[in-house]
């Protein structure tokens, strides 16, 4: 079971990849961040809550002690993710902005330990002290800054919606269905985001064009959202959620974080945007960090109940 809880968790940081570059061709095609955001919510909210309601309608009710806990979800680890991290990538490259959003397992721990107030091993803040180094030589901090101040904001609070989601995707019992929760969230996050994306200001005739970022090879945009829709949104969420069940979210995150390598790899090719010797150096290093800490309560025994919402510590 946790062979194939990695395998999933590895198969969703790819499908996640992909988000980044296709939002560059919509962005080209003259969507802002936040319209790129509410088309890719809406358009995979109602995919998947259509096929669910054709095949598994049970999947859709939601408890009514569940309200706020679904509201939270889509509030937070969908609408806050999303719109934070396309927002940022329109003034960092996507390989930084994913590397400063998968701080998140460093996140992860510092919620665990002064939150929940879990004794963790020393190892766990010898990775996050780690992290946070290789994360200052990202970002060239001797330099006073060489990256766009906003855009690093930004990305830093897509870490904090991205540790959200980790968390939130662990804390749920028997009565959630996974593919509710998420149907629910992506819908939800388009309408929280309606008054600040107005989809009725969207030009939508740019779905009837090719465009390209500088330098990328020329794409149909309805192809880029399409992709970003289907493969990017309702198949990275689904195996994201999944293999967070399976691996608790302590070591979902850390794989998830390969998310990082796909996206700097696939945005290299498609787009022609190429990490930076101190951001590849940086990079590695705030994986390592990250590893180091998850891997470090990872290790913690479950706590007395051995509830699901708990799991984190792990």
């Amino acid at each position: 079971m946790r062979r194939a809880g990695l395998l999933i968790a590895f198969a969703s940081s790819w499908c996640f990849a992909f988000s980044g570059p296709m939002a560059k061709y919509l962005a080209a095609g003259g969507l802002t961040p936040l319209e790129s955001v509410w088309v890719r919510m809406a358009g995979a909210g109602l995919l998947l809550v259509g096929v669910l309601a054709a095949v598994r309608p049970r999947a859709l009710r939601i408890p009514r002690s569940r309200l706020l806990f679904f509201g939270a979800y889509a509030v937070v680890a969908v609408a806050g993710v999303q719109a934070l991290y396309f927002a940022a990538i329109t003034r960092l490259p996507v390989g930084v902005t994913l590397l400063i959003e998968f701080t998140a397992p460093v996140l992860v721990v510092l919620w665990v330990r002064f939150v929940r107030r879990l004794r963790l091993p020393r190892e766990a803040f010898v990775g996050a002290v780690v992290a946070v180094a290789g994360l200052g030589i990202v970002v060239e901090v001797w330099s006073g800054l060489s990256l766009d101040p906003v855009g690093l904001l930004l990305a830093f609070g897509a870490a904090a919606c991205c540790a959200g989601y980790f968390l939130l995707s662990d804390g749920f019992g028997d009565d959630v269905d996974p593919l509710g929760l998420i149907a629910w969230g992506l819908l939800g996050a388009a309408a929280v985001l309606v008054p600040l994306s107005r989809p009725w200001d969207i030009p939508w005739e740019a779905f009837t064009r090719t465009a390209a970022p500088e330098g990328a090879p020329v794409l149909p945009v309805a192809a880029a959202a399409l992709w970003m829709i289907v493969v990017a949104t309702v198949a990275a969420y689904i195996l994201g959620v999944t293999a967070v069940r399976r691996l608790s979210a302590a070591v979902g995150s850390t794989v998830a974080s390969l998310e990082v390598i796909a996206g700097a790899v696939i945005a290299w090719i498609l787009i022609g945007e190429a990490l930076g010797v101190f951001q590849v150096v940086g990079g590695l290093i705030v994986l390592v960090g990250a590893y180091l800490a998850q891997r470090a309560t990872a290790a913690l025994p479950a706590p007395p109940g051995g509830l699901r919402e708990q799991a984190v510590a792990v």
